[in-house]
């Protein structure tokens, strides 16, 4: 495969743009860079990426949340992850400026939905890739996120053109990395390890891998059972034959349905669960990454000075 300069990362099945099929070919449908190929040649740099660049000096973190395959549990783990970091009470509480406005949830806790955007909650979106994109690009570059700790992307499944416009529009900003949540069963972790090599195709890290739905906890006997069956060993043998940072498990709990149907946090609500205990040690190494991340980052700008 060839890349044009600048540009995203091709998909898979790119022709390349030297090939006569270039921007014509059934894997260019929906690819960011099908004009540019079309076209024969590199055009001026999308101008967005310099302005997002800007807009994400206030964001302290930039976290995408992955999953292979859908239904793993990858929005539940976001908002739990939100909610969870939400907590650090060393948090400032935003200041408004300018922009879109996210809807605020707690005093330092925030988000941005398309969902919000619609006509009513029973509204289809049913848009193709270049709407899909410009969304991306003006959630990041015209809310008005303000001085912020965190960012918190939560991304459609598997490794689609929206995947590819996100990394593309914050690889300048220095994305600290991307979270994978999976389930134990070998299904989930075939598509995990293609999610896993598009990271390095892209050369976007991995903070790691949770295992999500591990077993069953029964909240009153507390007895375990196993719903989706690790038959290949899960998420954890996987992270190790491929040399991947393994999160840990949260096991499966009733309650954070419950909790998620309120608007509530979970994490609050049962303190006690073995959910809520695996939440919060998985969170306090997703801190610790962070903090190693930009204590090298400064570390080389130090250097480069």
């Amino acid at each position: 495969m060839a890349q044009v300069p600048g540009a995203a990362p091709p998909p898979h099945g790119c022709p390349g743009v030297s090939s006569a099929q270039a921007g014509t070919a059934a894997a260019c449908q929906g690819c960011p860079n099908q004009g540019l190929c079309a076209a024969g040649g590199p055009a001026a740099p999308d101008p967005a990426i310099a302005e997002i660049k800007e807009k994400m000096k206030t964001v302290k973190h930039k976290i995408l949340v992955l999953s292979g395959k859908g239904g793993v549990g990858k929005s539940t783990f976001s908002d739990h992850l939100a909610h969870g970091l939400a907590e650090d009470e060393t948090k400032q509480v935003h200041q408004s400026g300018s922009g879109w406005s996210p809807v605020y949830v707690e005093e330092n806790l925030s988000v941005m939905s398309v969902g919000f955007l619609l006509g009513g909650p029973d509204d289809a979106v049913i848009w193709r890739g270049p709407k899909k994109n410009g969304m991306i690009k003006q959630f990041l570059r015209d809310v008005d996120w303000g001085e912020i700790d965190y960012l918190i992307v939560d991304t459609p499944p598997g490794t689609s053109d929206e995947h590819l416009s996100i990394v593309q529009y914050l690889n300048s900003a220095h994305i600290d990395g991307a979270i994978i949540i999976t389930t134990p069963q070998e299904i989930s972790l075939q598509d995990v390890r293609k999610e896993i090599n598009f990271c390095h195709k892209v050369k976007l890290p991995i903070i790691g891998v949770v295992e999500n739905m591990s077993g069953f906890v029964c909240p009153k006997c507390k007895i375990e059972t196993q719903i989706f069956p690790p038959t290949t060993g899960g998420a954890e043998k996987m992270c190790q034959n491929l040399n991947i940072a393994f999160l840990g498990k949260v096991p499966l709990d009733p309650r954070i349905g419950k909790s998620c149907d309120k608007g509530q946090s979970f994490l609050s609500d049962i303190p006690e669960s073995p959910a809520t205990l695996a939440y919060r040690n998985i969170i306090q190494r997703i801190q610790e990454y962070c903090g190693l991340h930009n204590f090298q980052e400064k570390l080389s700008n130090q250097e480069m000075e």
